[in-house]
């Protein structure tokens, strides 16, 4: 039976969407040279579900403060993941989103999210012309981490055909955690427990992992099969949000989620709602992390500022540490230059990328210096298309 994963045109075009960024830059190679071939044997081993992914790379990435575990897939997974998500996965699991479901889609992402909670700080004070009033935030502990292989395909595995139900949880069997080294009292609880992929590889050593016990939950981060379970896996916290309390000030971003009211007690009646609902998917909620805040007050929504105003006006300013951070990567990007491992077109279009989404929240004094530091590092201005 026909399957739009294994047509040649997806394939083909899942290549071309999978040659940036691959870990593996040899192979990349191999498959950039020879890539009908290669596309012609994966059409080959889907249509007889032979196909299996082969181990990739494993490194720890510390990024915006935070540390993660990376596995790094090869062209041939990565070329399948995209046709899997770009062809089926996408198209199956939209109609199930609600709108300020911000992440990782088409026309959406991190600067929408800014202004669609924004735009309910606006709307919060049309309605009440004031200021008096709470946000609340709700942020995941090792969201990615603690997602359980068993609700992800219950959840998935309806709303695909047979074909793709098939290879989706092919993938996600894939991310099942080695756990040999567990003794039976710790293999029987350990899906109901908090997992830390970085303290993993940190303390189990290859030799532990002997492939006798597989802890079935976890999903890798960085891979776009896991980019849309992330995206998908909390709905039933965005329709209890919007449908069952029916709130109309919430959004989400990914693992980030806000909740705007009136009164203290209602955003908190509102988590504490959510809470409940997080301990059903099995995944956990960071209580540290979690807040209620006055929208006079100034507080934190993904790296930027905010303040509500009397007058009305949103107060917005970029968190600091971004700007430290960023100045940082630009530096080691320097060092990778200059040894030969990274193009000087990927760095200008990284700072061009975090430039234009951050300068408007920058001071002048801000914006001047990180220009200032790009000139001394590189020697030159990054390029920016002139305005027709």
């Amino acid at each position: 039976m026909y399957n739009r994963i294994t047509d040649m045109n997806v394939l083909y075009d899942a290549f071309l969407s999978s040659m940036k960024g691959s870990a593996w830059k040899e192979e990349q190679q191999k498959f950039e040279i020879d890539f009908l071939s290669e596309i012609t044997k994966l059409k080959q081993e889907l249509e007889t579900r032979e196909y299996r992914t082969l181990p990739g790379s494993e490194f720890t990435l510390n990024e915006r403060g935070k540390v993660r575990h990376i596995h790094g897939g090869r062209m041939r997974d990565r070329v399948v993941r995209h046709a899997l998500c770009d062809a089926v996965l996408g198209e199956a699991l939209k109609p199930y989103l609600i709108y300020n479901n911000s992440a990782s889609q088409k026309g959406k992402g991190v600067d929408f999210a800014r202004r669609m909670f924004e735009k309910d700080l606006h709307n919060y004070w049309l309605k009440h012309r004031s200021n008096d009033g709470y946000a609340g935030f709700v942020d995941f502990s090792k969201f990615y981490d603690n997602i359980r292989h068993d609700k992800v395909k219950e959840m998935v595995l309806p709303r695909v055909d047979e074909f793709s139900g098939w290879l989706f949880g092919q993938i996600v069997d894939t991310f099942r955690i080695d756990v040999s080294y567990m003794d039976d009292e710790e293999y029987a609880e350990c899906m109901d427990k908090r997992f830390d992929s970085v303290k993993y590889y940190e303390n189990i050593s290859e030799e532990l992992r002997t492939g006798q016990k597989y802890m079935a939950k976890s999903a890798d981060i960085g891979d776009q099969v896991s980019q849309d379970i992330g995206i998908f896996y909390p709905v039933q916290i965005d329709n209890y949000a919007k449908i069952v309390r029916g709130v109309k000030m919430y959004g989400r971003y990914m693992d980030d989620i806000y909740v705007i009211g009136e009164t203290k007690e209602y955003v908190e009646s509102v988590i504490q709602g959510i809470a409940e609902q997080v301990n059903s998917l099995g995944i956990f909620i960071n209580e540290r992390k979690t807040r209620i805040v006055k929208l006079s007050q100034t507080f934190k929504y993904l790296q930027v500022k905010y303040s509500l105003l009397e007058s009305g006006k949103v107060a917005k300013r970029i968190n600091s540490k971004s700007v430290t951070r960023e100045r940082r990567k630009l530096k080691a990007y320097k060092r990778l230059f200059d040894k030969g491992k990274i193009e000087y077109g990927a760095i200008e279009q990284a700072y061009k990328s975090w430039m234009g989404s951050h300068v408007p929240i920058m001071s002048k004094n801000q914006v001047k210096n990180m220009k200032q530091l790009y000139r001394e590092l590189f020697g030159k201005e990054p390029e920016w298309k002139k305005q027709k």
